[in-house]
């Protein structure tokens, strides 16, 4: 995904999102809407919320993350080593 940020006249383009920051903006993401769907419609819904960190506090110490996996899969690229697996 090339993001391209008009402006006065310029053309600036942004880089592709790594797979760390892509996990990090779905990690977000699903937080909040969970968050707010729990408001609206049952509490269950904090269930994923709990789910999603979970998630992340075991691909903290394991550096697997499916979300990353299929991430790569589908041609996003890693910024570092930090989902190795």
């Amino acid at each position: 995904m090339l993001i391209i940020i008009l402006g006065r006249g310029n053309v600036k383009e942004v880089e592709k999102m790594s797979i760390e920051r892509l996990v990090l903006a779905f990690a977000g993401s699903f937080i909040l809407v969970s968050l707010i769907l729990s408001r609206l419609f049952s509490p269950y819904w904090l269930l994923f919320t709990a789910f999603v960190g979970a998630n992340l506090l075991q691909s903290a110490f394991t550096s697997f993350c499916p979300l990353a996996k299929i991430l790569k899969a589908l041609g996003a690229k890693p910024s570092g080593e930090t989902f190795k697996y």
